[in-house]
């Protein structure tokens, strides 16, 4: 095809790529003198309307694009020649080599250039998933990845290409689902056919490993679906960990969004905006016990405005409640029955008002983590009860903070939410918030009742949980 002018104005320069039903090829211009790339997608015995379906989105969402690491749309027709026929997306020509061909031609990667192409990637995720809806790029891998040349101490410009897989959330929910990819930079969900923003985050890590490496990560052991790099890369605990949190196999433990991983690159301790408290704040209740083996958490009663108006209005509803199940059961038998029983939900609130300000007088929270387990204990006048199961302290994955903040509710009304720190143990959680200190699983929520805990108190905490689990902070 070398010469041949297509829709009278491209004129064929070379032949990049080919593969089944597909030709890259870089073209001229004869209007504007300039260079492009043409990708042709032709009808072929291998033809399939998938194919055309996916090729057709990706020039849609090049359209739609505004980014200057991320080639330009510019045209797209039918060709209908004596060669080929099928359809051509013209994009614009970025002069540089792929990740994969540096690679292949020798040339290795520093720990600080490894991290420049990563906040470099992550930035132009940032903008893809920031998107409405969320564009999701799917094949994120080495060869998809264009790197110019060096510049003093910079790695060089790097750009992401080839959104010929490219999957927008709505697509996703609304029931297209196409498998694509390259295997062994595909997390497991996506070979469900499953793509989140985050199913991103694991290719690029992925992809990374690889510039650490030197390996194909399909061609690295695996333990658990895990990918088991740290013995053959020769880089910092700090990226190592990095690493491993953007290829957790699990969405729940993976780094959560684009701009999640970027602060945590830039601060693989603690992700804050500010520095955590590290001593324990003036007049805090809080009792903290820690040796090599065990970390404890006791958060005593405290007395907050609300209480007293929470027992006067316990003690109204329970009076007026047992004024009715008494004139209920001095009518006569068996007419009194259904009135009783009438009474029955009525009090099941008003003993729980009761438990509510007995808690908040004379209750505590004690939170216990040892090198086997994470046990939470709600205790009461020398009771211990509520206990949820307890957890291996193993699946302890990360610890969020989250300060407060300010979000809307369905009504469009400005609320505002308490700060809180989150323990992931798996898919549940521990979550310590100023509302008090609740377990969250899968199957639903255990409330509990407010202790006031300050936000500086649990800066304290995030710092010294953190310090004592070997976990960095993400803030989301």
């Amino acid at each position: 095809m070398i010469g041949e002018i297509l829709a009278e104005r491209y004129e064929v320069q070379q032949l990049l790529g080919k593969k089944a039903g597909r030709r890259t090829l870089v073209a001229r211009d004869l209007n504007t003198q300039e260079l492009v790339v043409i990708k042709l997608l032709s009808f072929g015995g291998d033809f399939e309307w998938d194919d055309l379906q996916l090729f057709e989105r990706e020039a849609e969402t090049l359209k739609s694009l505004s980014y200057p690491l991320i080639p330009r749309y510019l045209d797209y027709f039918e060709v209908n020649s004596a060669t080929i026929k099928g359809f051509a997306l013209v994009q614009t020509y970025i002069p540089a080599k792929t990740l994969e061909q540096y690679f292949q031609s020798g040339r290795t990667f520093t720990e600080a250039e490894v991290k420049q192409i990563a906040k470099a990637l992550l930035e132009i995720l940032v903008y893809l998933h920031g998107l409405y809806p969320p564009v999701i790029h799917r094949d994120l891998k080495p060869s998809n990845i264009l790197l110019g040349e060096r510049s003093g101490n910079s790695v060089g410009q790097v750009y992401l290409v080839d959104f010929g897989s490219v999957q927008t959330v709505l697509a996703t929910e609304g029931g297209t689902r196409t498998v694509v990819g390259s295997y062994g930079y595909m997390p497991q969900e996506q070979f469900g056919g499953r793509t989140v923003p985050a199913s991103d985050l694991y290719s690029l890590g992925a992809t990374l490993i690889y510039l650490v490496t030197g390996t194909h990560p399909a061609d690295l052991p695996q333990k658990d679906f895990r990918i088991q790099f740290e013995q053959l890369a020769n880089v910092s605990p700090g990226l190592t960990r990095w690493l491993k949190s953007m290829t957790e196999p699990s969405l729940e433990r993976r780094l959560g969004s684009a701009h999640v991983a970027l602060t945590a690159l830039d601060k693989p301790h603690i992700e804050t905006t500010r520095t955590l408290s590290v001593s324990q704040p003036s007049g805090s209740k809080i009792q903290l016990s820690k040796n090599q083996d065990t970390l404890e958490i006791l958060v005593p009663p405290r007395l907050h405005s609300s209480l007293f108006f929470i027992g006067m209005f316990a003690t109204i509803w329970n009076s007026f409640i047992l004024f009715w199940t008494i004139c209920a059961l001095s009518t006569p038998f068996p007419v009194n029955i259904p009135f009783a029983l009438f009474s029955l939900p009525f009090w099941g609130v008003g003993l729980s008002m009761v438990h509510t300000v007995l808690f908040n007088l004379y209750g505590r929270f004690r939170l216990h983590i040892n090198q086997q387990k994470i046990a939470l204990t709600h205790e009461l006048l020398g009771f211990k009860f509520h206990r949820p199961c307890q957890l291996p302290r193993e699946n302890i994955i990360k610890l969020v903070y989250v300060p407060t903040h300010h979000t809307t509710d369905d009504e469009g009304k400005r609320i505002q939410v308490s700060a809180g720190l989150d323990i992931w143990v798996g898919v549940q959680k521990y979550k310590i918030s100023a509302s008090g200190i609740n377990h969250t699983s899968v199957k639903g929520v255990t409330h509990c009742f407010i202790s006031d805990i300050s936000e500086a108190e649990l800066e304290w905490l995030a710092h010294e949980l953190s310090d004592w689990l070997d976990i960095p902070i993400q803030r989301e």
